[in-house]
């Protein structure tokens, strides 16, 4: 319950952060131009980095996330996902922009979420180890 009460906190702090970005600091923020690059793909790079939390938190059923094995596989196919809905944005008739930048940035971004997701799954099973039996 431990991991999915963090991945719910992590999910949601994400995601308005993404909103902010999109919504407040893109339009309304004037940006230099050396840093339009990072602000036009952080929210690919917060969006693959939730990844694995948010399937910790919404689809823990089919998910488990239990070793390591589990985290690859989910991690893995949301990024297949994630290309996938890169590449679909060379159709015209959806009006969005395809970048290299985006697949590149989710890719970086699911491979961060792998590690700090993987690390707090191993502190979880380590302090569980380590509490007494009652």
């Amino acid at each position: 319950m431990y991991l999915k009460h963090i991945s719910r906190r992590v999910v949601i702090l994400g995601t308005l952060l993404i909103w902010i970005i999109k919504f407040i600091i893109r339009p309304l923020v004037p940006i230099p131009p050396s840093l339009r690059p990072l602000v036009g793909f952080a929210p690919n790079l917060i969006g693959s980095f939730l990844l694995p939390f948010g399937a910790c938190w919404f689809f823990q059923r089919y998910f488990r996330l239990q070793t390591t094995r589990d985290l690859g596989f989910t991690c893995s196919f949301g990024l297949l996902l994630v290309i996938i809905n890169e590449y679909l944005q060379l159709i015209p008739v959806f009006g969005r922009t395809f970048d290299y930048l985006d697949i590149v940035s989710s890719v970086v971004g699911v491979f961060c979420g792998y590690l700090v997701f993987a690390r707090l799954t191993a502190t979880q099973v380590s302090e569980m180890k380590t509490l007494p039996d009652r």
